[in-house]
């Protein structure tokens, strides 16, 4: 379970969300400027609140009133963001390794492999990371994200490189990979179609402001009808 009790200020925006996020697939919904991206970056740690705190399973991971804020690596979590940040004086297997430095040399390889395979990006381990597409990044992103087996997963418009298809079809294997690795994944978009293609329970911001907290054809219910609409008149 993570609970989340944050206030942050950035210039003139401002964000203050308290919940208790227990379900293993949270979508974070909001239009542009919501304050998606912002929530995100404070629940690893990227960012600190101006106050408030974070919680896992029980174990704190903020708490500014006891100055508390653990580094992004100590947070036993994994974050991609909608611009991936490879390694670029590194190969896609060794980005994908990164976070294994503890494993040993059989260990790290078999992970990589299986990792990659999950993306669909198992022909890319030799490749430079310089040369790839932005859905290929993406997925090399999102494996590396994987490969330490965090207990929360962090992804910030994951998938907008890729087509609708190969979109559903890898959300699809994500959500089965982390339901079977008792992963809970907190997923931020701006498409209703992501939300409620996996069921989830939707946190609803609006301009920095929690506005809702419940399964994905509640709280998007308007949502859905104005997309079915908008398909309607097409």
């Amino acid at each position: 379970m993570l609970e989340v009790a944050l206030e942050a200020k950035r210039d003139a925006f401002h964000l203050q969300v308290e919940c208790r996020l227990a379900a293993e697939w949270t979508v974070i919904f909001g239009h542009s400027g919501a304050g998606k991206s912002t929530l995100l970056r404070l629940l690893a740690g990227l960012d600190r609140p101006m106050r408030g705190c974070v919680a896992l399973d029980g174990e704190i991971l903020t708490d500014m009133a006891r100055s508390i804020s653990k580094l992004p690596g100590r947070r036993h979590s994994g974050m991609v963001a909608q611009q991936p940040a490879l390694f670029p004086h590194l190969n896609v297997a060794a980005n994908v390794a990164y976070g294994l430095k503890a494993w040993d040399r059989a260990q790290r390889a078999r992970r990589v492999e299986e990792m990659l395979a999950l993306v669909g990006a198992s022909e890319l381990a030799g490749r430079r990371t310089a040369g790839l597409s932005g859905g290929q990044a993406q997925r090399v992103a999102l494996a590396r994200a994987l490969a330490p087996a965090p207990k929360l997963l962090l992804l910030d418009e994951p998938f907008s490189a890729l087509d609708g298809t190969a979109s559903d079809a890898l959300l699809e294997r994500l959500q089965a990979w982390a339901h079977a690795n008792a992963v809970q994944t907190v997923l931020a978009t701006h498409d209703v179609s992501d939300a409620l293609a996996t069921n989830a329970e939707v946190l609803l911001l609006h301009e920095g402001r929690q506005v809702a907290l419940g399964p994905a054809a509640e709280v998007l219910a308007a949502e859905r009808e104005r997309l079915l609409g908008r398909l309607g008149r097409s």
